[in-house]
């Protein structure tokens, strides 16, 4: 997101959640081949900014990285640090990269949010969402890996996402909630079915 001042001279991060959710809405659209393309680049990005050595493991994950499945027009990016890592450079790092920090929990497992690609003007043509966390046994992992390997969940999922459109198209943390359920069943599975491959592998 980029904090620019708008016609009003507010602050995209002054924004309530309401005047947020009215300007950038979900949007669910059809599977983009680009996707896979603009998150290697990314990726290099990231890479470059914040320098390998600090970087554990990253991932493309949510609907963007599991080919044929709708989904909003958002590349989501999971980027695994060292333990050690100073947060607050970090943060520095990204932020003149252009990431928006969006969320920042750091009092127990490290769960930092970060956006790019909003505007005053909506979503511009790449937009990018970044969760930075220390290396773990992540759901995100085994749930992308599940839809993968298996076309009718992914179909399913497709549809429930789709019947919550209608409800939820100005509510995202409405949207996200009433995904939780779908989520959490098939990541419990994958975990056991590829047995906790992510507890211990780096990519």
């Amino acid at each position: 997101m980029t904090n620019k001042k708008g016609i009003d001279g507010k602050l995209l991060s002054d924004m309530s959640l309401e005047e947020l959710w009215e300007l950038f809405p979900i949007v669910l659209k059809a599977y983009n081949s680009a996707y896979t393309v603009w998150y290697a680049e990314e990726k290099a990005n990231l890479e470059q900014v914040i320098g390998k050595q600090y970087i554990k493991r990253i991932n493309h994950i949510g609907s963007s990285s599991v080919k044929g499945l709708i989904g909003k027009p958002t590349v989501d990016i999971l980027l695994e640090i060292e333990d050690d890592y100073n947060i607050e450079q970090l943060k520095e790092v990204l932020h003149h990269a252009g990431w928006l920090l969006m969320s920042s929990e750091i009092e127990s497992d490290l769960k930092l949010s970060f956006n790019k690609g909003y505007t005053f003007a909506g979503f511009a043509d790449k937009v990018f969402h970044l969760h930075i966390r220390h290396f773990g046994n992540w759901s995100e992992l085994y749930f992308r890996d599940y839809l993968v390997d298996h076309k009718d969940i992914a179909a399913e999922y497709g549809k429930f996402k789709m019947s919550l459109i209608k409800e939820f198209k100005h509510n995202r943390d409405g949207y996200t909630n009433a995904k939780t359920d779908f989520i959490t069943k098939y990541s419990e599975i994958a975990k056991q079915l590829y047995k906790n491959k992510y507890s211990n592998e780096i990519e």
